[in-house]
């Protein structure tokens, strides 16, 4: 781990950083900070009819819970990233690992669906701090050289966390309520804590916070949005978004109702394209090595967005096959393995003198944007793959403009 130089610096003060045995430790926290939201959307999942029949609702009324979280965690990525610019990496970190576990246990003690629901919308702010400012933690302390290898890693952890949750939970079911999912959750909150608070170093000090207070850092967001140099990679991750919560939002439609899988058999598929998320991800910090992260983002947009576009058009002309579906899909998710850390990195990187709002304004604009899209699947009907395979390539081939816009962007390495 290397100290660096930032536009906040450049009197030739230098953020202090951990001291090297402590950089295990360091990574584990941060891949837990990240990996826990995840966790809390897809870990109970398994457990809604039941949780349904215990609290005496309907089965939309147990998965407006999951509404509710990720509102919270959209509203809270936007809120703690610009906080942790004023005030501070470490409080917003402990706080929100703390609150996080408090709505977690209301969670499992909720006796009612309105309850439960409201803690949900708790639970996803506060973990939002746990996305947002890892990321801004790692643009502290690490330099240009280690970034694309941090965060690669970090989002392997999070491509592994939406698969292992599923299954985690449905282990737990076969011994537990579902109840204690949520009392896992708050152990894994109070545990973050506590990692927070021995292991991640204050990485943001006094002379580098904005001024002004808390009304100042949300102010950063316009003026972070502001910068051309942000803005394009921000868009790219947005609408990248936005096409991975179209897959998710059809693929389980599309193996099971059109292609007539199991459940079994169609999670399996699904697992599959997980790991090859995970493996563009690992495999972003060695080719990082070779070619720069803009024109990673460049190469696997286009990648990502040809496998979608081929769906659609043999869909559209000869209809397509299972082993074709799965073929496309795979590749595009993989791709995206490497698009989103590159995409990480270039706005973190171009981002330093407010890297919480940075990081606000990529996880916001991610799932914003994604929430609105993942309807449209629907409501072009799901007896073919094509409405999906189209609202993919819409919104990858703007991410890939975005990347190239991106990448044309010169940025001049002193500047704050």
């Amino acid at each position: 781990m290397t100290a660096r130089r930032t536009g906040r610096a450049a009197a030739g003060l230098r953020y202090p950083s951990p001291e090297p045995p402590a950089r295990p430790a360091l990574l584990t926290v941060l891949a837990g900070l990240s990996g826990v939201s995840p966790l809390a959307t897809d870990m109970y999942v398994p457990a809604l009819p039941d949780l349904a029949r215990s609290l005496a609702t309907d089965a939309s009324g147990a998965q407006l819970s999951l509404t509710g979280f990720l509102a919270g965690i959209i509203l809270g990525q936007l809120l703690l990233g610009p906080l942790s610019d004023a005030v501070g990496r470490r409080p917003v970190l402990v706080g929100g690992s703390v609150l996080f576990a408090v709505f977690s246990v209301i969670c499992a003690l909720a006796p009612t669906v309105d309850v439960l629901n409201a803690a949900r919308v708790g639970q996803g702010i506060a973990g939002a701090a746990g996305i947002v400012v890892s990321r801004a933690v790692v643009a502290d302390l690490f330099d240009d050289r280690d970034l694309p290898s941090v965060y690669s890693r970090l989002g392997a952890i999070t491509a592994a966390a939406p698969v292992l949750a599923p299954l985690a939970g449905g282990a737990l079911l076969l011994v537990v309520s579902w109840r204690w999912l949520f009392a896992v959750l708050a152990l894994m909150g109070v545990l973050l804590a506590l990692g927070v608070w021995r292991w991640i170093p204050e990485s943001h000090p006094p002379h580098a916070r904005l001024a002004g207070g808390a009304v100042a850092s949300l102010r950063s967001l316009g003026s972070v949005a502001a910068q051309r140099a942000v803005l394009t990679p921000v868009l790219a991750v947005a609408f990248g978004g936005a096409a991975v919560f179209a897959y998710i939002a059809g693929t389980t439609f599309v193996f099971q109702d059109i292609h007539h899988l199991s459940p079994a058999l169609s999670s399996l598929v699904y697992g599959v394209n997980a790991l090859g998320n995970m493996a563009g991800s690992l495999a972003y910090g060695r080719l990082a090595a070779r070619r720069s992260p803009e024109t990673l983002l460049v190469l696997s947009g286009a990648g990502a967005t040809a496998g979608a576009a081929a769906l659609l058009v043999v869909q559209a002309s000869v209809g397509s096959t299972l082993a074709f579906t799965w073929l496309c899909l795979w590749v595009t998710i993989s791709a995206f393995g490497v698009f989103f850390p590159a995409v990480i990195t270039v706005a973190q990187s171009r981002g330093r003198a407010a890297p919480g709002a940075t990081s606000a304004l990529l996880g916001g604009g991610q799932f914003l944007l994604g929430a609105a899209v993942s309807p449209v699947v629907g409501l072009f009907g799901t007896r073919s793959p094509a409405p999906m395979a189209a609202v993919m390539t819409a919104c990858l081939a703007a991410g890939t403009l975005a990347a190239i816009a991106t990448r044309r962007i010169r940025v001049d390495p002193e500047r704050p």
